[in-house]
């Protein structure tokens, strides 16, 4: 029983370590974020805004590049040890973790616009994985062999990180709607 529960903290922890990125740039896109529309008003041929109000520039960069500060800082960390007891992510997988969870936000931003959700409606469970699609995606195409390494090889932090995100997610949201960062708590 302890090695099961040893087995599951180390499985929980090890996946947090490596959605650092990830996790960092997509509420502090939110925080940095304001300011002029990536889509800069422009809208679809649906007529509908392509990603609307919510998707701005500044928290696009100010939301990556806190992914990025949070990468280099684990890299820094891991790296002061003659031994790591935890992996050190290439600089490459900190880049596409940080922009590539934005990116899956941003999709799916455009895709709720086209089915017809206005800006902050709540479509359970993609609102919550979005980002973790974008970033795992945009990570397979430009280090396939760390990704495949860290994930594809461990199904336990696919699990783990498809489990605990939503979770981590909800609590970050209700944490913004609270400071009144975010107008939901979703």
């Amino acid at each position: 029983m302890i090695d099961f529960v040893i087995y599951v903290v180390g499985t929980v922890m090890l996946a947090i370590w490596l959605m650092i990125p990830a996790y960092i740039s997509n509420p502090m896109a939110v925080v940095f974020g304001g300011g002029t529309p990536i889509d800069m008003g422009m809208k679809w041929i649906d007529k509908q805004r392509i990603l609307g109000d919510g998707k701005t520039i500044r928290g696009l960069v100010g939301g990556t590049a806190c992914g990025i500060v949070a990468g280099l800082i684990q890299i820094y960390a891991a790296s002061a040890f003659d031994n790591p007891i935890v992996p050190i992510p290439p600089l490459t997988a900190v880049i596409t973790l940080s922009f590539g969870a934005l990116l899956g936000d941003l999709i799916k931003s455009f895709f709720k616009r086209r089915i017809g959700f206005v800006r902050g409606a709540e479509l359970p469970l993609i609102d919550q994985l979005d980002f973790v699609a974008g970033a795992w995606l945009l990570t397979y195409i430009f280090d396939p062999v760390w990704f495949t390494e860290h994930f594809i090889s461990s199904p336990s932090i696919i699990v783990t990180v498809l489990v605990l995100t939503p979770v981590l997610h909800r609590l970050t949201n209700i944490f913004g709607y609270n400071i009144k960062l975010k107008k939901e708590p979703w």
